[in-house]
């Protein structure tokens, strides 16, 4: 379990400005998710260094994503396999309260990567969409090279619950986990896509970031 992280609930910060209340959205800079609760721009930029690499992958249309499709957007990363029969249809079914607040939006993107591409071929990723009604046009089940897609999730999503940073492309990866970047593609916000309070969370953490 991650240090400070209390069960479904986001962490938040309350500011109070001019009498108003601000909901500030923590950072997270390394993999122990050590939240991060910061306004000023300058210091964001001195001390939130950590973003989201680059990549490249193929998502259920055949259609190249790579950090120029989502640059400036707000998105939303999660890792799962067709085959798997334990939590991505939960995942995926929970997931789809985003993909019905945000469909098609042209300022939030939902990446969901598979870890076993070699698997989950193109054709794969599109029945498997079809299987779930999927049709939003910013949702993209992506698949591409192995060690591509497993140093991106543990590298640069912090995805497992372990220090996934220290493992290699051979060591499965297998996670509940569903993370929010914002424009900046930093780290905002983790959940538990199983629990249903989680993605309602998540809902109201991408509307917060939204309005920034």
């Amino acid at each position: 379990m991650y240090p400070m992280r209390l069960s479904s609930i986001l962490l938040l910060f309350i500011i109070f400005a001019c009498g108003e209340e601000v909901e500030v959205l923590p950072y997270y800079n390394s993999p122990d998710f050590m939240p991060h609760f910061i306004t000023n721009e300058e210091e964001i930029f001195e001390k939130i260094d950590h973003t989201i690499d680059d990549f490249r992958a193929f998502d259920q249309n055949n259609l190249l994503i790579t950090q120029r499709q989502i640059e400036g957007k707000i998105h939303v990363a999660n890792f799962m396999f067709t085959k798997c029969t334990s939590i991505c249809p939960i995942m995926t079914n929970h997931l789809k309260v985003i993909e019905e607040a945000f469909f098609n939006s042209k300022e939030v993107s939902l990446l969901s990567f598979s870890v076993t591409p070699w698997a989950d071929s193109i054709p794969a990723l599109k029945s498997f969409a079809e299987s779930y009604d999927i049709k939003s046009k910013n949702w993209h089940l992506l698949t591409g090279k192995t060690e591509e897609i497993y140093a991106l999730a543990r590298k640069s999503y912090f995805a497992e619950k372990e220090l996934g940073f220290t493992k290699d492309s051979t060591d499965f990866l297998h996670t509940e986990h569903v993370l929010l970047i914002d424009r900046t593609k930093r780290i905002r916000g983790i959940y538990n896509a199983t629990l249903k309070l989680d993605m309602k969370q998540l809902k109201e953490d991408v509307l917060s970031l939204l309005e920034k």
